[in-house]
């Protein structure tokens, strides 16, 4: 007369939610994304400019 008791297994976080409960991370990003697509945009136009004569 044993009855197993069935403890259920916690459910694994998907890595979005993670990522998305993270605000530091969501900062980090927030930051980073802006800067180098700005740096980007900037080298982009540097080597855009025609060369003097």
């Amino acid at each position: 007369m044993t009855e197993e008791i069935h403890i259920p297994k916690p459910e694994r976080i998907p890595f979005f939610q993670r990522m998305l409960d993270n605000p530091f991370l969501l900062l980090f990003i927030g930051v980073a994304m802006p800067t180098v697509f700005y740096v980007l945009w900037g080298v982009m136009e540097v080597a855009t400019i025609p060369i003097a004569k």
